[in-house]
């Protein structure tokens, strides 16, 4: 298990490296001048030229690109070009913040996704299933963004069941955060809910015919244990798969998220950064999602093993 583990870090350890350059390159090759945004419209030429030489904007952007990989290969990230703070502790301040989001957005996703699904397979071309479809078609369909001001509008400006936005820390109270983030997450799992369910039905219904499905049922099991033990533990592969690629997804969505509920997490920090041209802050949160996207697929990876032993030997 150690070497099949350490086998995949490895192939998955060079994917990381992909977006942190390209993101690097790209942000050096966009138009416009941090300097000149940090030192505002009255900053002389002189006085602009001066802090790009401070920051070693000057130099070539492959020399910038080898240093930044020297300072990654050490955990050094520098700081944040406005926070002047390190960009370590940027994101250790905001991650927590996008992290329990994701997770309660991903339980969101699983529990209705799986559920609808499951129901959708079990009756089959009935209308129960086409309803189900049908609105797993409109989730699919809906933007983030405008379903999470729906959200607002309805049960935070007209019912008054949640706060409008912002975040309520943890040390104030368990309920108090989980009603700042509820209406956020659901924004975000809803619609993945629904990629979820057309998943789970899909490779449920791919079960139905198979032989062993035929014979459990010959042996006369109940209903439950045929689709629950035989039929879901064995379709339950590209469902993980789904709930990974949603994790991932999730975290990424965050980012507007964060923004239409003020949430001062990664996202909203992103942001923040791109539109002052905060070059290490980016990078740092870029590689703070990568390592995330990289952890993600390795615990996926691992769990399929449980599931199907013969995956490792493979």
């Amino acid at each position: 298990m150690l070497s099949f583990i350490l086998r995949r870090f490895l192939v998955l350890l060079p994917t990381m490296m992909v977006p942190l350059v390209l993101v690097f390159t790209l942000l050096h090759l966009a138009p416009g001048d941090p300097a000149a945004v940090m030192l505002g419209s009255d900053a002389t030429p002189e006085q602009v030229n001066q802090l790009r030489i401070t920051l070693g904007l000057n130099e070539p952007i492959f020399i910038q690109l080898i240093k930044w990989l020297k300072q990654l290969a050490t955990l050094q990230l520098g700081d944040s070009i406005f926070l002047k703070q390190p960009v370590v502790n940027v994101i250790w301040e905001h991650s927590g913040i996008t992290v329990l989001l994701t997770i309660y957005a991903l339980i969101i996703a699983v529990a209705i996704g799986m559920l609808s699904g499951i129901v959708s397979a079990v009756f089959r071309n009935k209308p129960i299933d086409q309803i189900a479809m049908t609105g797993a078609m409109l989730g699919v369909s809906m933007p983030e963004f405008w379903f999470g001001l729906l959200l607002i509008l309805f049960f935070a400006v007209d019912l008054r069941w949640f706060p409008v936005s912002g975040y309520t820390p943890l040390s104030q109270g368990v309920i108090a955060c989980i009603q700042s983030l509820t209406l956020p997450a659901i924004a975000l799992g809803l619609i993945q809910a629904a990629f979820i369910a057309r998943i789970t039905r899909s490779s449920m219904l791919d079960m139905f015919n198979e032989d062993f499905v035929r014979t459990a049922k010959a042996k006369g099991l109940p209903e439950k244990i045929v689709i629950f033990k035989h039929i879901l533990k064995n379709a339950f592969i590209p469902i993980l798969t789904v709930i990974g690629i949603t994790m991932a997804v999730l975290m990424g969505g965050a980012i507007a998220i964060e923004t239409v509920f003020n949430l001062p997490g990664i996202g909203r920090m992103m942001i923040s950064a791109v539109s002052r041209r905060d070059y290490p802050l980016i990078q740092g949160i870029v590689l703070f999602i990568s390592i995330a996207y990289i952890f993600i697929n390795l615990l996926v990876d691992i769990i399929y093993t449980t599931l199907d032993p013969r995956i490792k030997f493979r």
